[in-house]
């Protein structure tokens, strides 16, 4: 058996419950659209001059999705540390992330 638990329209994500009888176990699943993130991270890349300095002390340069985030904090206990997120989001296959062009 599947139900919704919870859905929340700001974030796009659906909290899934499922039990199974058989079993008696139970689990929750996390669901996101990122169709909207992905589109937005794309236009703000599209803007940024990648000969632009970076100044300061904090630049955006990605929007990860928050169960895309949650997930790789469980798998990689080190995800909060800064060199496993760029190893992340240098990773070409999560580019559709990046909000700015080059490598960290």
């Amino acid at each position: 058996m599947k139900r919704v638990l919870d859905y929340d329209a700001t974030t796009g994500i659906t909290q899934w419950f499922h039990f199974d009888e058989a079993s008696g176990s139970v689990g929750l699943e996390s669901e996101q659209d990122v169709t909207a993130i992905i589109e937005s991270s794309k236009e703000v890349f599209n803007q940024t001059d990648e000969r632009a300095a970076w100044k300061g002390d904090m630049h955006r340069v990605a929007s990860i999705p928050m169960v895309i985030y949650h997930k790789l904090a469980k798998v990689s206990n080190n995800f909060k540390d800064q060199a496993a997120i760029r190893k992340f989001l240098n990773d070409k296959d999560n580019r559709v992330f990046r909000t700015r062009p080059g490598r960290l």
